[in-house]
């Protein structure tokens, strides 16, 4: 009897663990919102442009669970109120239904119109992920502009600080080019179009674009940071075990966080929304601010 008494308590406690658990992941933090600071070392970034603040944002998933429009304005207040200069947005508005991937949760109108009002010194700048495109890019990008968000798709913005130029480079999906080579020679041609150095941020929705940019393909010598959304760092991750699942053809090596490789910063935020399954575990919702340090 002291036996079966023992059992039925531990299973007991086993069950209330886990249906603990289950309300954490699927209901108390998806509908989180954090802001986390991180101070960035970036190898050869110019010592004028120290303490550069960038606002990093991704993967909103508009419609998806716990993101409805407060949700998304609480977004813009919390990005504002952290004075960047900067702020990026680094794909996926929107969210597709879970058995029909057409099927869009939250019109992109009503994504963009809540977005409106993003505020930083020298501007913010968009680029598009893979669910927008089943929205259609071309929609998705005219929404965003037409509430001040600038969008770069193989595009260059320049700024100037402090007396330096810095110019934010944000690409196509990789996703949605043909080869890796052909890919890095049309964005050594946009960037031989702009005749003036200075520090190169890249803006690509997925991290994964990395390897393609860098190394053999290296897009240009004044490539200093890329910044990336896409993997939610798994949404789930556990302890020893990490993230399980990342949506990244390298697995957990570009889940989350700073990078460096290739002699290249990269800098890959969890994002906002879910996609696939509305859980998240020990990676709740966040609004990433990068304080960049000349190293």
């Amino acid at each position: 009897m002291k036996r079966l008494r023992i059992k039925f308590y531990v299973l007991l406690l086993g069950s209330l663990a886990a249906i603990g658990l289950g309300i954490w992941a699927f209901v108390i933090e998806p509908d989180q919102l954090i802001v986390k600071n991180y101070e960035l070392k970036v190898q050869n970034w110019s010592p004028k442009l120290d303490g550069f603040r960038i606002v990093a944002i991704s993967d909103i998933h508009g419609g998806a669970n716990f993101i409805g429009q407060e949700k998304i304005r609480r977004v813009v207040a919390e990005a504002n109120a952290q004075d960047a200069d900067i702020i990026v947005l680094l794909g996926d508005y929107v969210s597709t239904g879970f058995f029909n991937r057409q099927a869009i949760q939250m019109p992109i109108e009503t994504v963009a119109e809540n977005l409106q009002g993003l505020r930083a010194k020298h501007g913010v700048y968009a680029v598009l992920g893979n669910k927008d495109g089943n929205y259609g890019d071309v929609v998705v990008r005219a929404e965003l502009e037409k509430n001040g968000i600038k969008v770069l798709e193989n595009e260059i913005a320049g700024i100037e600080k402090n007396g330096e130029k810095l110019f934010v480079f944000g690409l196509k999906d990789h996703l949605k080019i043909n080869t890796w080579a052909d890919f890095s020679t049309e964005l050594k041609q946009v960037l031989s179009k702009n005749e003036e150095n200075g520090n190169i941020i890249v803006l690509e929705h997925s991290p994964d674009v990395l390897p393609i940019i860098t190394g053999d393909l290296l897009i240009s010598e004044n490539l200093r940071l890329i910044l990336s959304g896409h993997t939610h760092g798994g949404q789930c991750r556990f302890p020893l075990v990490g993230a399980p699942f990342v949506p990244s053809s390298y697995g957990q090596k570009y889940a989350s966080g700073h990078i460096r490789e290739n002699d290249v910063d990269m800098f890959v935020t969890t994002g906002i929304g879910t996609s696939i399954l509305p859980v998240r575990f020990s990676i709740p919702p966040e609004i990433s601010v990068l304080h960049i340090r000349a190293e």
